[in-house]
């Protein structure tokens, strides 16, 4: 071994030593965090090659659409004749590769976006079948196959059908035996949501469009797009998706955008979405900016980068966990197409354990304790670790689950690569004292 490669191993082994001043791993918990570094190297190249497309994408809107600084002076009131909110529009367009969208602070979360969706497309009389299972816990609701809460789509007449995935992948031939004449949309939730499961990938999304087209050519396709933004190379709207949304405090808001959320799609079904989002008539002419733009875009512009570093975090995340013997999914070498991972613990107590590690390893509130409890939309209780500089933004270093058997955590965010190694360390820390994780 020649002298900078020694020169070199001896600044690795000395940051644990830095570091003592500011956070305490046990040597055990450090050797799995080498073992773990050597281990995911290699991933680390393909997300950084993925990360550096992405950018290039997001430049090339920017530059095509001749963004500006005068594009940042914000409206209120009705907010007519707002040239920054246009071009972000056109900007997100482009870079998502659709017709046209829809990028409003009026949108006030992703449940909201997609909800706001299924309005624009659906009317009495029509069916909904989702082809990925259940859809996540907060459009239960919305759908009304959870409850009775006013103004669900069965109260104004749409009925739902679902087909459960097989083996982690939409089931086609279940998709052609349940299709019937009045399913008017297709229904495709890219991310493994509470379930244990990977996410869909952009071929997969393909695949399933292109198969069910040949079924029925009278229908739309919608995807939940949350967590998945620019893991891949192309979204959902440049595959064949009709329409897709998300939430601007996950992925393309970069942990920049304060709130808001986006539609993508068809210039048919963005129009309609509008006049849903604020009135017949009204549409995509109004909604004040509030000076909110710049942190729209700024956030667009950092997301690629930004959602990087979370995939790295959750890779790293991944192979740590597994090798204490936890399951996990995705394992770290997989191919991954939103920024989830998930663990599954051997109890209640093991996994809020975890939750309370995460939150304390956060910048903002670190010295709280997360507990379950009855949060608005779900169907059980959940627990939430989120110290966040935006409230409820999980592309910030975050993990929630809800408490049922079998007992999986989702951890997901970091807007930094090292905060979140330096959460998960803090993390098995935690668990370690709490007598939740034994080391050889």
């Amino acid at each position: 071994m020649d002298i900078e490669q020694t020169k070199g191993m001896k600044q690795i082994l000395d940051v644990y030593g830095m570091l003592e001043k500011y956070v305490s791993i046990d040597e055990g918990i450090r050797e799995l965090d080498r073992k773990a570094i050597k281990d995911i190297r290699d991933e680390f190249e393909r997300i950084d090659s993925i990360r550096l497309v992405n950018q290039a994408k997001v430049l090339s809107a920017m530059r095509e659409e001749g963004l500006a600084e005068n594009h940042f002076s914000g409206t209120t009131g009705y907010g007519y004749g707002d040239a920054g909110r246009e071009i972000t529009d056109r900007i997100f367009a482009r870079v998502f590769g659709s017709e046209d969208a829809l990028v409003r602070v009026q949108l006030v979360s992703g449940t909201h976006a997609l909800t706001t969706c299924l309005r624009a497309v659906l009317r009495p009389g029509d069916t909904v079948m989702s082809v990925t299972g259940r859809p996540y816990d907060t459009l239960e609701e919305v759908l009304g196959i959870r409850g009775d809460a006013p103004g669900s789509l069965r109260e104004f007449g749409v009925e739902y059908l679902q087909v459960n995935l097989r083996d982690g992948r939409v089931d086609l031939a279940g998709v052609k035996e349940k299709m019937t004449p009045s399913v008017k949309l297709i229904f495709i939730q890219r991310s493994t949501g509470y379930d244990w499961r990977q996410a869909l990938s952009i071929a997969d999304i393909d695949n399933t469009i292109s198969y069910i087209k040949g079924l029925k050519n009278d229908l739309y396709f919608m995807v939940d797009n949350c967590y998945g933004e620019f893991l891949e190379e192309r979204e959902p709207t440049a595959v064949g998706a009709d329409i897709a949304a998300g939430s601007l405090i996950k992925n393309p808001g970069g942990g920049i955008a304060l709130t808001g959320g986006y539609i993508v799609g068809k210039k048919e079904l963005i129009g309609r979405a509008a006049a849903v989002l604020t009135a017949p008539g009204l549409g995509k002419e109004c909604g004040a900016t509030l000076g909110i733009t710049r942190s729209f875009l700024q956030g667009l512009f950092l997301a690629p980068h930004v959602v990087a570093e979370a995939i790295k975090g959750a890779v790293y995340a991944s192979r740590i966990f597994q090798s204490l013997g936890f399951e996990v999914s995705p394992e770290y070498g997989d191919r991954r197409s939103d920024i989830i991972q998930s663990i599954k613990f051997n109890s209640k107590e093991q996994l809020l354990s975890f939750c309370r590690g995460i939150q304390k390893g956060a910048p903002v509130d670190s010295f709280v304790t997360p507990y379950p409890w009855d949060m608005p939309g779900y169907g059980h209780q959940v627990v939430m670790a989120a110290g966040a500089f935006i409230q409820g933004s999980s592309i910030e270093l975050s993990a929630d689950a809800p408490i049922r058997e079998p007992y999986y955590g989702y951890l997901q965010g970091g807007l930094t690569w090292d905060h979140l190694r330096l959460g998960v360390l803090i993390t098995l820390q935690q668990m370690k004292e709490e007598g939740h994780i034994v080391l050889e």
